[in-house]
């Protein structure tokens, strides 16, 4: 296969990228080569809004043929949130077909080595930039997130935690040199000398299962992890969100193929509907490795029988705040109702729990009580929302109706101190939005518990009285040790409860934000500097993005020979 793309040309483009990103996920500093303004893509240019919902138009209704191996069928029935009919078709696979030809092409994608897999993997994101807007409206039309978030997280924000795991992945693989001359002396005698060579081998194949609210987000750093890492991979993405999965399957396939490489390293597996092939794949002898963004109860199960996979699994906790006092009332307020709108609540950061003491909060505008915080969060989302047209343009739409069922059915847990109320989308008259319902518990109730000790996934939360910072500190600890927790927040001016809520967060392994106010949120994460999940608590066993994300992935191989 003649290579359209040299190595040469990749090393002249993607080089100096790539060493900014080794660089910057060594500091953790800012940095991102992906614009997050639209402006910056243009209006009318090829890059821009314009184009993309033009080439987004041109999908609705085709039958996506991406020349895999073993088509037996073809598969489609997406709906978007919105009320759209995609119809988009995509090819069915059979398995015993395309898995064996998705490992005939690792020997030479193995032999690249790490570099030259990285700067492909880089030419495949950049491709994908380009086009952005496009990618947005898909991912607009699958997961329900408003347009600017579907373009911010489902574009840019995507593709750095995708660059980001290339990083990440070429570090790994480098830690070990290529080739060492290996010399003991032995006295008068003459020094055994050894050369050595040692080679990352990749695994097998990894399969994504991607998710419906975040496909792209969620499911690039295990994509780009192990294609990076020398694996072949197979996407299997959800059902309801398979357009912008199989938008980058064929563009790394296109990459590939003109790379000089076999482009059914990377497939799409799309399924019928019900056919469950997600168990089917995570046990194949095949898969080696199985990236999942999801239910628990689905993680869990993979975590137990994909036994011959290295398993990373990214699943549902009890994301919780402490608001314990704060010099900035109205900013805490402000900051908490953003993070309890966004998307409608339908982020694994979202914030849940809110742990307010029954006596009250010190604040700069005075003691504020228990209902006087609950009533003033609900007006700093009732403020937030008032608004229709800013309001569809931070909740989205309710992406599946088991959503719509918990936030119907949570406004009978408690005493409601923030009502739901419907919003009409002019633009999608079918789309179903919701503002968030606060409901009022009480940790001192056995009848609350079992509510807010378990994840109500949307834009449901409650405002949990507790007894004192400490107890709200001991239901803290419980929760992220039961239940696993992506987030914990936490609102105090007091040296020692700061302490303590760290020694928490700390012992349990959960990210933690202390004292927002203004414009980052406890439910957004940065690539190349935030670590989404820690690994170290039931909601997710692996974070994005670490070395431990990459490293098992691949084997060291080394051949030793006389020197």
């Amino acid at each position: 296969m003649a290579a359209e793309l040299t190595a040469q040309q990749l090393i002249a483009q993607h080089r100096p990228t790539l060493d900014l990103a080794l660089e910057t996920i060594r500091t953790r500093a800012y940095w991102s080569p992906h614009p997050e303004h639209p402006k910056a893509y243009g209006e009318n240019g090829s890059l821009g809004t314009a184009a993309g919902k033009a080439a987004f138009d041109a999908l609705l209704g085709t039958r996506l043929d991406l020349g895999q191996p073993g088509t037996d069928g073809w598969v489609g029935g997406e709906v978007s949130p919105y009320g759209v009919e995609l119809g988009v078709e995509y090819p069915h696979p059979d398995l015993d077909v395309l898995l064996p030809a998705m490992r005939a092409g690792q020997k030479a994608w193995r032999d690249a080595g790490p570099e030259l897999r990285a700067l492909v993997c880089l030419e495949i994101l950049g491709r994908i930039a380009a086009r952005t807007m496009e990618f947005a409206q898909a991912v607009m039309h699958t997961s329900g997130q408003a347009f600017m978030m579907a373009f911010q997280a489902g574009g840019p924000h995507a593709q750095d935690r995708g660059m980001e795991a290339v990083a990440h992945a070429y570090a790994e693989q480098s830690r070990t040199p290529g080739t060492a001359e290996w010399t003991k002396p032995q006295g008068k005698r003459d020094p055994l000398a050894l050369t050595k060579r040692f080679t990352p081998v990749p695994r097998g194949i990894g399969l994504v299962v991607g998710c419906n609210t975040f496909p792209t987000w969620n499911g690039y750093p295990g994509l780009f992890a192990s294609l990076a890492t020398g694996n072949a991979v197979l996407v299997k993405p959800h059902p309801r969100a398979v357009l912008p999965l199989a938008l980058t399957v064929r563009v790394a396939r296109d990459v590939l193929s003109e790379a000089g490489f076999d482009p059914n390293l990377v497939a799409l597996a799309a399924e019928r509907p019900g056919e469950g092939v997600a168990k089917t794949l995570a046990t194949r002898p095949e898969i080696r490795i199985v990236d999942y963004t999801g239910s628990t109860a689905f993680g869990d199960w993979l975590e137990a029988n994909a036994r011959q996979a290295q398993v990373y699994t990214e699943k549902a906790g009890v994301n919780t705040v402490l608001v314990e006092s704060t010099d900035d009332y109205q900013g805490m307020l402000a900051n908490l109702a953003f993070s309890l709108s966004l998307y409608s609540g339908q982020m694994c950061t979202t914030p849940q729990n809110l742990l307010i003491p029954r006596d009250g909060i010190r604040t700069d505008q005075g003691h504020k009580t228990y209902d006087e915080v609950s009533a003033g969060l609900a007006r700093a989302v009732d403020a937030l929302l008032g608004d229709d047209a800013r309001a569809n343009g931070l909740l989205g739409a309710i992406v599946n109706p088991d959503v719509k069922a918990r936030l119907e059915a949570a406004a009978g847990l408690g005493e409601v101190a923030l009502a739901s109320r419907e919003v009409t989308n002019p633009d999608f008259p079918d789309a179903v939005v919701r503002t968030p319902v606060i409901v009022k518990l009480d940790a001192a109730k056995p009848g609350d518990e079992a509510a807010y000790t378990s994840e109500c996934f949307g834009p449901v939360s409650f405002a949990v009285a507790v007894d004192s910072a400490a107890h709200a500190l001991e239901l803290l600890r419980h929760s992220v040790r039961e239940k696993g927790a992506m987030t914990v927040g936490a609102y105090t001016t007091d040296a020692e409860v700061e302490e303590a809520v760290q020694e928490v967060c700390l012992d349990e392994a959960a990210q933690l934000s202390l004292n927002l106010t203004g414009g980052v949120y406890v439910n957004q994460t940065a690539a190349f500097s935030d670590f989404h999940g820690s690994g170290g608590n039931p909601a997710a066993n692996a974070a994005l993005c670490d070395g431990a994300f990459v490293a098992g992935r691949f084997h060291v191989v080394e051949v030793r020979r006389p020197a």
